[in-house]
C-alpha cells in the first residue's frame, strides 16, 4: 500500500478545448502553410532530382516533359482532387488521420469490426515509418545545398545535419507555440522563393509548358517499360506530404487548408516543378544538384539557410503528428499508457511524449549515419506512405457507403480510381525494397505487432476477469445482509469491468475488513470521436444504499481527468469531497500461465509492456495523496 504527494487543489478549473477554427480565416490560412504544408513543401528539393536520374544517363527532351508531366498531375489528382476535394469532408468532428478516419468507419458500421481496426492499426503503424524517414531526408537534402554554395564544406554534410536533427528534437519539450508563430511566415517566403524560381526558368525552354498535357505522362509510363514504373515510385516524393493534410485536419479546419493550397500552396509547387524541368531541359548538365543550382548564384547560400528552416518545419510536423497519433492510439487502447507532458497552459494539442521524442531521434540519427546522403535515403522514403494511402481509401469506401449513406456501388465507384493509382504508387515504390525500402516496413510491422498484442493482451485480462470476479450486483446484494463494518468517507474504484466486483475492494475488504459507507466505482471510457461535450462527460447512477457507478467518457484526443470530472459532478447536485475520498487503485502483477491463449512470447511481451506502462495515478490525474494501491496477481 503506497500513497503519493500533494494533490493538486479540488478547485481546479475545468478546461475546454479552445475552438481553433474561431481564429478568423487569414491567421488559419497563414498558420496551415506552415504546418500542413511543411512537408510536401520541401519535396521539390529532391523530388524532380530523383525522378530524373532513374532513368539512367541523360534524358531526352520528350522524357523529362513525360516525368515533369507524371509530377504535375500527380499533385492535382493525388492532393487536389482526392485530398484537398474529397477526403477532408470526412472529418470527424473536425478532426483527420488514419484513426480518427478508422473511429469514424466503426461508427459507420455502429458495432465493432476487426478488420476495420486492422486497418487503422496498419495506417497509424505505417505513419510512424513516414514520422522518422521524413525529418533524415528532409534535413540531409536542405544541407547537402552546402556542396553546391560551398564544396569545402562536402565532408562535414553529415555532421551538419546531424547537428540540425539532434537540436530539433532537443527542443520539444519546450512545445511548439512560440516556434509555431513562425512556421507560417517562413513557409510563405519558401513558397514565394519556390514560384519565384520556377517563374524564372520556364521561359529557358516554354516547351516545358507541354507537360501541362497529361498524356505526355501516360506516353511516358507505357513506353518505357520497368523503367517508367521505378520513375514513378520518385515521382510519388512530390506527393508524399498528402497525407498530411488530412491528418492535421483539426488544427485548422478544412477550409483553410483547402484554400491555402489551392490559391497558394499549389501554384508554388507547380511552378517550380515546371522551371525545374525547363531548366533541365536548357541544361542537362545540372540534374545531380538541380533544386540548387536553378537559383541564381548570390541566393544560393540563402536558399539553403531557408531550405534547412522549412526541412526544420517539415520534421516538426510528424513529429508532433506521431505525439497525437501516439496520444490517440493510448487512448483508444492500442497502445499502453506513456507519459504524456502538456507543454501550453490553453492548448490542450500541444503534448510531448518523452519516450516517443528520444525513440524517433534514435531512428533518424541511425539513418542518417547509415544512408549518409538523401538520394540513398529516397529509396527507402514512399512506401511507408503509399499504405497509409491505401488504408486511407479502403476505410473512405466504409466512411462514404455507410456513414454518408452513398450505397457501397456509388462508394467503389468513386473510390476505385484513387485506390488503382494509391497501389500504383506502392507497387512502385516496392522496387525499392532492396535499396532501403524495407525499412519503413520493417518499422510499421514492429508497431503492428506491439499494438496487437497489447489489444489482445488487454482483451484477454478483461474476458478473464469478468469470469472469475464476482458479479457487481451480486456482491451488492450481499453486502446488504452482511455485518461487516462500515468506516466513514468515500471509496472510489477504478476498474475497466464495471460489471464485477473491482479487485481493488475485494482486497480492501479482506485484508482492512471494511466497507466506506460511500462506494463508488469508476470507469473511463475512451468513444469513437475526438471529442465528448461536457454535458455528456459523466454518466452517474445510484446502484443500492452505499454503491454507486460513474462512467466517464472521453474523446480520443482528450484528457482524461478524474477531479476535474468530479468538480463537474458536484454541480450537478451531487456531492464529492475529494478530500475525504480514497481512491483505490489495482496494481496488477501479471505472470504467464502454464497454458496460455496467448504464445509465450506474445505473453512476455504483453508482461514487458505492461510494466513499463506509464503510472495510472499520474495518467489519469488523479490526487496522489489520496491514493492506496492493493497488488495482485494475475496469469495470462
Amino acid at each position: 500500500m503506497t500513497s503519493g504527494q500533494a494533490a493538486p487543489a479540488a478547485e481546479t478549473q475545468l478546461k475546454t478545448r479552445e475552438n481553433p477554427h474561431s481564429k478568423g480565416m487569414a491567421p488559419l490560412v497563414l498558420g496551415s502553410i506552415g504546418v500542413v504544408y511543411g512537408d510536401i513543401g520541401t519535396s521539390p528539393l529532391y523530388a524532380m532530382k530523383e525522378s530524373l536520374l532513374h532513368v539512367g544517363g541523360v534524358p531526352s527532351a520528350s522524357e523529362i516533359i513525360g516525368i515533369v508531366s507524371l509530377l504535375v498531375w500527380s499533385l492535382i489528382f493525388v492532393v487536389t482532387v482526392k485530398y484537398v476535394m474529397l477526403v477532408l469532408r470526412a472529418d470527424n468532428q473536425g478532426e483527420g488521420g488514419a484513426l480518427s478516419l478508422m473511429a469514424l468507419a466503426q461508427k459507420a458500421l455502429a458495432k465493432p469490426n476487426r478488420i476495420i481496426m486492422g486497418l487503422g492499426i496498419v495506417g497509424a503503424a505505417l505513419f510512424y515509418g513516414d514520422a522518422i524517414l521524413t525529418p533524415a531526408v528532409s534535413v540531409l537534402s536542405a544541407v547537402e545545398g552546402l556542396k553546391v554554395a560551398a564544396p569545402g564544406l562536402d565532408p562535414y554534410i553529415v555532421p551538419i545535419a546531424l547537428a540540425v536533427i539532434i537540436a530539433l528534437y532537443a527542443v520539444q519539450s519546450f512545445g511548439t507555440s512560440l516556434v509555431a508563430r513562425f512556421f507560417g511566415p517562413i513557409m510563405s517566403v519558401w513558397f514565394i522563393a519556390l514560384a519565384l524560381i520556377g517563374l524564372s526558368h520556364i521561359g529557358d525552354a516554354p516547351q516545358i509548358l507541354h507537360a501541362l498535357n497529361p498524356i505526355n505522362g501516360f506516353w511516358f509510363m507505357t513506353s518505357h517499360g520497368i523503367v517508367g514504373f521505378t520513375v514513378l515510385g520518385s515521382v510519388f516524393l512530390a506527393v508524399t506530404g498528402a497525407e498530411a493534410l488530412y491528418a492535421d485536419m483539426g488544427h485548422f479546419g478544412k477550409r483553410p487548408i483547402q484554400f491555402a493550397w489551392l490559391g497558394f500552396v499549389g501554384p508554388a509547387l507547380l511552378l517550380n516543378y515546371l522551371g525545374q524541368g525547363a531548366f533541365a531541359l536548357h541544361d542537362p548538365a545540372v540534374l545531380p544538384n538541380l533544386f540548387f543550382l536553378s537559383a541564381p548564384d548570390w541566393a544560393r547560400v540563402p536558399l539553403v539557410i531557408l531550405a534547412t528552416m522549412a526541412t526544420i518545419i517539415a520534421g516538426q510536423a510528424v513529429i508532433t503528428g506521431a505525439f497525437s497519433l501516439t496520444q490517440q492510439a493510448i487512448q483508444l487502447g492500442l497502445l499502453p499508457r506513456l507519459q504524456i507532458e502538456y507543454t501550453s497552459e490553453t492548448e490542450q494539442g500541444q503534448i510531448y511524449l518523452p519516450t516517443v521524442n528520444w525513440l524517433m531521434l534514435i531512428g533518424v540519427v541511425l539513418l542518417v549515419l547509415f544512408f549518409q546522403d538523401s538520394s540513398s535515403l529516397a529509396a527507402a522514403y514512399g512506401i511507408a506512405v503509399t499504405g497509409t494511402m491505401v488504408v486511407t481509401s479502403l476505410l473512405a469506401v466504409v466512411v462514404f457507403a455507410y456513414g454518408w449513406k452513398w450505397g457501397l456501388g456509388l462508394a467503389v465507384a468513386v473510390v476505385t480510381p484513387f485506390l488503382l493509382i494509391d497501389l500504383a504508387y506502392l507497387a512502385a515504390n516496392l522496387l525499392k525494397l532492396a535499396d532501403g525500402g524495407y525499412l519503413p516496413l520493417v518499422i510499421g510491422g514492429c508497431i503492428v505487432v506491439l499494438m496487437a498484442v497489447w489489444v489482445r493482451g488487454v482483451r484477454l485480462l478483461n474476458t478473464k476477469a469478468a469470469q472469475q470476479n464476482l458479479s457487481l450486483e451480486t456482491f451488492i446484494k450481499a453486502m446488504e445482509t452482511s455485518s461487516v463494518s462500515r468506516v466513514a468517507g468515500t471509496a472510489m474504484y477504478l476498474t475497466s469491468t464495471p460489471e464485477t466486483v473491482p479487485s481493488a475492494l475485494l482486497h480492501n475488504l479482506k485484508h482492512n475488513r471494511v466497507l466506506h459507507e460511500r462506494n463508488v466505482i469508476v470507469t473511463i471510457r475512451t468513444e469513437n470521436t475526438p471529442y465528448v461535450p461536457l454535458a455528456e462527460r459523466i454518466d452517474y447512477r445510484e446502484l443500492a444504499p452505499g454503491f454507486a457507478r460513474i462512467a466517464l467518457h472521453y474523446g480520443f484526443l482528450e484528457e482524461p481527468n478524474l477531479v476535474q470530472a468530479l468538480i463537474q459532478l458536484r454541480e450537478t447536485g451531487v456531492k464529492f469531497d475529494v478530500m475525504s475520498t480514497t481512491f483505490f487503485v489495482g496494481r496488477r502483477r501479471i505472470r504467464s500461465a502454464a497454458r496460455s491463449e496467448m504464445p509465450r512470447w506474445q505473453s512476455q511481451l504483453f508482461i514487458k509492456m505492461a510494466r513499463h506502462s506509464y503510472d495510472m495515478i499520474d495518467y489519469y490525474r488523479i490526487p496522489a495523496n489520496r491514493v492506496v494501491e492493493l497488488g495482485t496477481y494475475v496469469t495470462l
